[in-house]
């Protein structure tokens, strides 16, 4: 019982030094990594910087009870800060106090969506956003937030959540950009990309050991973070050349409290909580799922939902924002060598630490240099090889990735999901309600049968062997009964027509009831219907009904048997 609902007991109990030691480690370096990122994130969505730390904190800690992953870090991420922001700033105006509000009801409202899901077991749920859809959505939002911190880089001011309005608000404001700003940003981000690019290798060769090397690497941020901050500190950047710095970060923890608001302020935003929760989840699960198979463990979709509903949950009440597991912090913590989830737990207590104790040491901390970080971290969802697939080998999935981008980039984030998984499912009829079907031949001297416009395959004339290569279900059903007409309208001298359907998994009722109107009508034609190769499931519910006991022809248990029946 326990260990269904609570996670943590299944490792727990099989905890000792050297797990304890690894995570020390893990959790200790993700506190140190993943700092300037939850200060970044927390910008992004336009809220306070220290709400990336609170975010980083609770929710992770209840994550180590609830959920299933042994690696995964939760906080804030890029993409979920982006909608975050966008459907605040629909709601409040950016910097108020109405808008801290609304992001604590969107995180209690993602929390809640997900814990439902989770105990109504809705994991597949994920399943209705197609990977050309997610691809297209994470590269039209990389773009986005690129774009979104070029204003931040270049020390001019930029606002909104499309490609357009970022750029209309950014272009005019471009000849009066702050050039210490600018060098800050784009060194910054010039040494980011050098460090990911050619730091490991670079470090390999003054001799320094392949595991340290990569440390380094990417601890990349951490001193980039060091170093403008001291310069920006060392000559008062921020007075003398208006270089925006983070400022004051409130020290302590946050205090406990709800987040009332009014209730037309929870209905604008329960659609972009249900956004949020779905987007949310499926980064996170397919980033959980991913390093659970190189250590050959496996993690409880259901369960995610609970894990990360009540991170959300936990984030609404300590005054954090929506949060998920991140690609980047996940990581780092499986780099840094995390064994178990207490990991994160010790990570969570570092950033507790540095909440309380060490926000002073921030003040002076460049926004530039947390634009480049976001920046570089970002754009590796930009996914141009997955575009080229995409377009060779299927057309209307690419229409789909085409669709989720363009709308993302010019209407929002909203837009976008929704408009390419209403795409997805509407390509996803249309090809299942025209099913390929083929009429089949023997192979000589075999017991296997082939397409007659492929093959050179054995046939008789009075008997056609049909084969559906689709479930059937309402939106195929009359394109069934057409195929078979025209069937046997083109071939007089049928007596028999057998459905193959080895490639059937389900028959619905409107399908059942093309079946009869099948089997009536060549009944009327002096023709039996018969079927081959019907799976267990399928005939368990075809026995369910009359079907059978009027059918006037057999079902054979191969289409073997059928065409021995009729040669």
């Amino acid at each position: 019982m326990f260990k269904r609902y609570l996670p943590i007991f299944n490792w727990l109990p099989h905890y000792h030094k050297r797990l304890l030691g690894a995570d020390l480690l893990a959790g200790l370096i993700v506190t140190v990594m993943v700092i300037p990122q939850s200060l970044a994130y927390a910008l992004l969505a336009g809220l306070p910087a220290v709400v990336g730390l609170y975010a980083s904190i609770l929710p992770q800690l209840l994550y180590t009870f609830l959920g299933t992953s042994r690696t995964l870090a939760v906080g804030p991420v890029a993409i979920i800060a982006l909608m975050t922001g966008a459907a605040l700033s629909s709601v409040a105006t950016p910097g108020s106090a109405e808008y801290l509000q609304a992001a604590l009801v969107l995180s209690l409202l993602s929390g809640a969506i997900l814990v439902a899901m989770g105990a109504m077991k809705m994991g597949f749920f994920s399943n209705f956003l197609s990977h050309p859809v997610i691809s297209g959505f994470l590269t039209a939002s990389g773009i986005l937030i690129a774009v979104s911190q070029l204003g931040s880089l270049l020390g001019v001011s930029s606002s909104g959540f499309t490609l357009v309005e970022r750029l209309m608000t950014l272009l005019p404001n471009l000849p009066t950009f702050n050039p210490y700003t600018l060098a800050i940003g784009g060194g910054t981000l010039l040494f980011l990309v050098l460090m990911r690019r050619y730091g490991k290798q670079s470090l390999r060769k003054l001799g320094i050991p392949a595991a340290l090397a990569d440390l380094i690497t990417k601890a990349g941020p951490v001193l980039a973070v060091v170093v403008t901050t001291l310069a920006a500190w060392y000559w008062q950047l921020a007075y003398h050349q208006g270089v925006a710095v983070v400022g004051t970060i409130p020290s302590g923890l946050p205090a406990l409290s709800f987040p009332w608001g009014d209730a037309s302020l929870w209905r604008a935003l329960l659609i972009p909580a249900m956004l949020i929760s779905l987007v949310g989840f499926v980064e996170s699960v397919s980033m959980g799922q991913m390093l659970a198979a190189k250590r050959r463990q496996r993690i409880s979709p259901n369960q995610e939902l609970i894990g990360l509903g009540a991170a959300n949950l936990a984030a609404g009440f300590t005054s954090g924002m929506p949060v998920t597991g991140g690609l980047s912090r996940t990581v780092i913590n499986y780099d840094a060598g995390a064994q178990t989830p207490a990991a994160g737990a010790f990570a969570a207590l570092g950033i507790a630490l540095v909440t309380m104790a060490f926000t002073g040491w921030l003040y002076y901390l460049p926004i530039a240099t947390l634009a480049a970080t976001i920046t570089v971290s970002i754009l590796t969802l930009v996914d141009i090889p997955m575009l080229r697939q995409t377009w060779r080998y299927s057309r209307s999935d690419f229409a789909a990735m085409a669709v989720t981008i363009l709308l993302t980039l010019v209407e929002g984030i909203e837009a976008g999901i929704i408009g390419g998984v209403t795409l997805s499912i509407a390509l996803f009829l249309y090809r299942t309600s025209r099913p390929h079907s083929a009429l089949v031949g023997r192979v000589p001297d075999t017991e296997h049968f082939r397409n007659v416009e492929r093959h050179d395959v054995e046939t008789v004339t009075n008997a056609a062997l049909l084969r559906i290569d689709e479930s059937l279900y309402f939106a195929n059903a009359r394109y069934l009964e057409d195929t078979v007409y025209n069937l046997v309208a083109s071939r007089p001298e049928l007596e028999h027509v057998v459905l193959i359907c080895s490639a059937v998994n389900l028959i619905d009722a409107s399908a059942l009831e093309s079946l009869d109107a099948i089997n009536a009508r060549l009944k009327d034609s002096d023709v039996k219907l018969h079927l081959s190769e019907v799976k267990g499931p399928v005939m368990d519910q075809l026995k369910k009904s009359d079907f059978l006991e009027a059918l006037t022809g057999r079902v054979f248990l191969s289409t073997y048997a059928a065409w021995r029946e009729f040669s």
